[in-house]
């Protein structure tokens, strides 16, 4: 009967219950013998008052935090002889020796077990007990932990009995999911995660498990773990204007879970830019392990095909990104731009479920990205393109506004602005309005033609809907209709508009600074450059 249930794959799961705490440590039911030998923790690893781990120094590197452990069967002839074990499963199977353990045993500790329920629990344990080597035949096990490990490895020791643990703070259950996960006794995995989820969530316990070790995340028991922790510290630093100190404070696993987050409230994705290299430059001051960092773990949390032209340009000259790396990311991020707005949406449908060097979902963005192509010859010309979801424009009523990134023609800084305008007439309230928002110097007045147009479903065409002119002479302006369409509101955002191809609105802003103007416009800019100059 023993022998029946021990196999199965239910054990220690809620389907299969089974309670041998009865047999933990009794000879009469033991055909093995544990000897756990105790050696003292390293200074940094001391346990504070409450029996724990310093958490700021909590790496789990090795066994329960510390640096290592090691296992062997010993014989009394063979006394010598031990199977080193070390940071996780795969050394756990290498069985590779390593004589950093040198430090002296303070006490040691002898515990009973049955090998038929370690191995039951435990594949690790089954293949030690049943792989025909000479060790099989002997019947004493050694163990050389670290103090502050004891605790744990008991609890495990027990729940392999028991299917239940005693203590069940955050701590100690982080503990023994790590050396559950190297002794890969899963249903202890499953256990504790289930038992952490219960847990209130805060700034600390998240960090603590985000730096589990990679083996442990990877495990499919775990990941709700992961992903409760990533997504209380995305919600916590959502907005990283607001908390832009704290942010640059987190260590490296608290930077990757806010600024992977689709939800990150930020003006453009530049703002993400610079708080990676912000961040690493205060966390990193040497520029070889700032560079390899920002390869290896941060650049791929920026979504640089959402960055416009400009920012790019700029990318291409960090010092902190390998020239070779940033000329691929940008050639890669143009590539991106220049492809059709339904080509783009298919690739970022693609690249969610894909592992790729950024990602090309938008975030929450404050200024909407858009695609702007500029000529400097004949004319003076930006082409800006702009995109809108009927979701978005849904909730523009009834007096909301979405704003473009900015954009240049000449000198002139320019935004575009969609917007919910209440007209105030009686049968036509609310209309959609598109204005231009424009700033900069000048040196000399210069006349703007600009066309406003948009794509319609039956022809799936850009149609102009407005085309005027306007003096530009320095300061603010702002130019544009308040009835876009010159329809209400309830007809623009209605099923079947012919405004909205498969639910995307789609703009166009064309900017062209007069022939007659533009010499005028150059000698300006010329005197300007020369002012700069002289000041």
């Amino acid at each position: 009967m023993v022998m029946e249930s021990g196999s199965s794959s239910g054990v220690g799961s809620p389907q299969c219950p089974l309670d041998f705490s009865f047999a933990f440590n009794n000879v009469l039911f033991s055909d093995r013998i544990l000897k756990i030998e105790i050696t003292d923790d390293p200074p940094e690893s001391r346990p504070d008052r409450d029996g724990h781990a310093n958490v700021e120094a909590r790496n789990w590197s090795g066994f329960g935090g510390k640096e290592t452990f090691f296992l062997g069967l010993l014989s009394e002839e063979m006394a010598t002889e031990v199977v080193y074990l070390s940071g996780g499963r795969e050394a756990a199977q290498g069985n590779e020796a390593s004589p950093s353990m040198d430090r002296s045993v303070v006490r040691e500790r002898i515990i009973y077990f049955s090998s038929l329920i370690l191995a039951a629990h435990s594949p690790f344990f089954h293949e030690l007990f049943s792989n025909g080597m000479r060790e099989t035949k002997q019947q004493q096990v050694t163990l050389s932990i670290q103090a502050s490990d004891e605790a744990s490895l008991m609890d495990l020791l027990n729940f392999m009995y028991s299917n239940t643990l005693t203590r069940t703070t955050p701590c100690a259950l982080l503990d023994v999911l790590v050396i559950a996960d190297k002794f890969q006794v899963d249903a202890c995995l499953r256990y504790c995660s289930q038992l952490l989820l219960k847990l209130p969530m805060d700034y600390e316990t998240a960090l603590l498990y985000l730096n589990l070790p990679p083996t442990v995340l990877m495990s499919d028991s775990v990941r709700p773990l992961k992903d409760g922790a990533n997504k209380f510290l995305a919600a916590q630093f959502k907005d990283i204007g607001r908390f832009q100190e704290e942010v640059l404070n987190l260590p490296l696993a608290g930077i990757e879970a806010v600024l992977s987050s689709d939800d990150l409230e930020v003006a453009t994705e530049y703002d993400v830019y610079d708080i990676v290299l912000k961040w690493a430059r205060k966390h990193y001051p040497e520029l070889e392990e700032r560079r390899e960092i920002v390869k290896t773990r941060l650049l791929r949390l920026i979504r640089f095909p959402l960055m416009i032209s400009g920012n790019l340009k700029e990318v291409l000259t960090c010092n902190d990104i390998d020239p070779q790396l940033a000329s691929r990311i940008v050639l890669e991020s143009l590539f991106f731009k220049a492809k059709a707005s339904h080509r783009q949406r298919y690739l970022t449908a693609e690249q969610v479920n894909s592992t790729t060097s950024y990602f090309l979902v938008e975030r929450a963005y404050k200024f909407r990205p858009i695609q702007v192509v500029e000529f400097e010859l004949p004319r003076i010309q930006s082409i800006v393109y702009f995109d809108l979801k009927k979701e978005e424009c849904l909730r523009l009523f009834p007096s909301g506004q979405v704003h473009s990134q900015f954009f240049h023609l000449g000198r002139q800084q320019i935004f575009l602005t969609g917007q919910c305008i209440t007209l105030g007439q009686h049968h036509f309230s609310h209309s959609f309005g598109l204005f231009l928002f424009i700033d900069g110097p000048t040196s000399a007045p210069c006349t703007v033609v600009y066309e406003l147009a948009s794509r319609t479903k039956h022809s799936e065409e850009f149609v102009t809907w407005w085309l005027g002119t306007y003096t530009f002479d320095g300061g603010k302006k702002t130019v544009g209709h308040r009835n876009m369409f010159g329809v209400p509101w309830t007809a623009f955002i209605a099923d079947g508009s012919p405004f909205f191809i498969n639910d995307i609105l789609h703009l166009r802003a064309e900017l062209t600074i007069e022939k007659d103007t533009d010499e005028d416009h150059l000698y300006g800019e010329l005197v300007s450059i020369l002012e700069d100059l002289d000041g």
